[in-house]
């Protein structure tokens, strides 16, 4: 029975998650894209201190490569994209981003910090054991992890049965099927006109459909698979249709000389000098650093300079899904009949928190999200404590 969960605490997701990577607030938007592909993370945390007690430390945001992206391709910074990643990340930072990021204690219950996440925060940060030899965040003696919805939903996966038979009723029954506010796109609408659908799906951690005109699924533009490639990219969404961008970013680790010509040669086309310096110029800490960075991709070491001196294409690997061989004209799709523990099986096989929603011919129906899902295991568990 679900009444299981009830004596399990937030310490029980922690298990193997690694100490969160920390940028402080005084370092640029270069520093935060060279720190994202140094690490090798999908995010990394930016933390500011209290000028009355600068020992204390709070955390102000997160920050992606997809984040970086559209910060280059926004209004003010199109035009000089190369000048805009010398400015601080703060300029990143949404007003209230930080109170989407909640404290939550080890020893917290799962179902009170899976409340915290369904009534709006987005990130769930948690204090773990201490590791010797680091420097110490949050004002406390020990280090943090995050956990997100993915983390629960993966939690829940893993004593699935326990939740028979909910398990086994469709999407559709469930009523977990969003058709009204689903973002999306057609093939040869300009990338650069959607970026603030990009944005939206990056906060609602879902992704833009890439659709025909008769309202069929083809493709998608995915938050996820942006915050695999690199600030190249940039060029390529001020420059390309949503259809190209598609093959854009799935050749990001190493696009074919044909793409990138084409790309150049819609930019000078344009005018866009400053992104075509972005795509050319090899990119190192000189141009954009701040004195006062402590974050390890900053150091001046012998090593660590031959790694950011290396090709920008050889460094940067790509997305989950990329790596896996799956590209954006292959979305996560499900049909409306499908399980609820099928679609929660596509979704964490491919570390995305929807799964798109279609008939048999391709027609876009709608989106099952993370969000939805957890809704239904907390009302699961909230009956459970009822009966306890």
């Amino acid at each position: 029975m679900a009444v299981k969960f009830m004596s399990y605490e937030v310490s029980d997701l922690c298990i193997g998650k690694p100490a969160l990577r920390a940028l402080p607030i005084s370092s640029t938007v270069g520093e935060a894209l060279l720190a994202l592909k140094q690490c090798g993370d999908t995010y990394v945390s930016v933390w500011t201190s209290e000028r009355s007690a600068p020992v204390k430390k709070a955390f102000a945001g997160k920050l992606c490569m997809v984040d970086i992206l559209c910060y280059l391709c926004a209004e003010e910074n199109i035009s000089s994209p190369v000048a805009a990643l010398k400015n601080p990340i703060s300029a990143l930072l949404s007003k209230g981003m930080a109170a989407l990021m909640r404290r939550v204690e080890s020893h917290s219950r799962v179902l009170d910090a899976l409340n915290l996440l369904l009534e709006g925060a987005h990130i769930l940060w948690v204090p773990i054991r201490s590791v010797a030899g680091r420097k110490k965040l949050g004002g406390s003696s020990g280090e943090f992890c995050w956990l997100t919805q993915e983390d629960f939903v993966r939690f829940f996966f893993n004593s699935i049965a326990i939740f028979s038979p909910i398990a086994a009723l469709s999407v559709t029954e469930l009523g977990l099927v969003r058709s009204a506010d689903v973002l999306s796109v057609h093939y040869h609408d300009a990338a650069l006109s959607f970026l603030p659908l990009i944005r939206r799906a990056l906060v609602d951690q879902t992704s833009v459909a890439v659709v025909t005109d008769d309202h069929k699924l083809i493709g998608e533009i995915s938050p996820s698979t942006l915050a695999g490639c690199d600030e190249s990219v940039a060029a390529a969404i001020a420059a390309l249709s949503a259809g190209d961008l598609m093959a854009y970013i799935d050749w990001c680790a190493s696009p074919p000389d044909a793409a990138v010509r084409t790309v150049k040669s819609i930019l000078k086309e344009k005018g866009m000098q400053g992104m075509l310096e972005l795509m050319e110029g090899e990119l190192s800490p000189p141009m954009f650093s701040s004195s006062s960075s402590t974050y390890s991709a900053s150091s001046s070491s012998d090593e660590e300079g031959e790694k950011l001196r290396r090709p920008r294409r050889a460094r940067w690997m790509g997305s989950y899904s990329a790596r896996m061989g799956r590209r954006s004209e292959e979305a996560i799709v499900c049909h409306p009949g499908s399980s609820l523990v099928a679609v929660m099986v596509q979704a964490l096989a491919h570390r995305v928190g929807y799964v798109w929603v279609v008939e048999e011919d391709y027609s876009l129906v709608g989106i099952v999200v993370f969000r939805d899902i957890l809704e239904v295991f907390r009302e699961q568990l909230v009956q459970a404590e009822e009966l306890v």
